[in-house]
C-alpha cells in the first residue's frame, strides 16, 4: 500500500488494537499500529531488529525493564530479541518497521 501521509490511515478502535501493513519487502516490513485508551501488548520479543515512530496519543513503552514515554515524534529503536510491552494511555498510533 503507498500512501502520501500514513496519518490518513488512523483509526482507532473503541477497544483493542487495529494494525495496518504499510509496506513489506524483502527486508523491511513497516505497520500502523492503532490502540485504544488503556490498551496494552504484553511483554513479548521479536526475531528481528525494530524501530517504533509515535505519531500519536501517549503510552508506556518498556524496554528490557526501562520505561519509555510514548509521544508524537519518539522514535525507539530495539535489538532482535528484546523484551518490550506497550500500555496506551490515551488513543495512540505508531508505526513499526522491523528489518531482516
Amino acid at each position: 500500500m503507498n500512501t502520501e501521509n500514513i496519518k490518513d490511515l488512523i483509526e482507532y478502535p473503541k477497544k483493542g488494537i487495529v494494525s495496518k501493513e504499510i509496506l513489506k519487502t524483502e527486508k523491511i516490513d513497516v505497520t500502523l499500529f492503532c490502540m485504544a485508551e488503556n490498551t496494552s501488548i504484553s511483554e513479548h520479543t521479536s526475531t528481528k531488529e525494530g524501530i517504533v515512530y509515535v505519531l500519536e496519543g501517549e503510552g508506556i513503552f518498556i524496554l528490557e525493564g526501562e520505561k519509555i514515554e510514548m509521544k508524537p515524534g519518539v522514535m525507539i529503536s530495539m535489538k532482535n530479541n528484546a523484551l518490550h510491552s506497550i500500555r496506551a494511555d490515551k488513543d495512540m498510533a505508531f508505526t513499526l518497521i522491523l528489518i531482516s
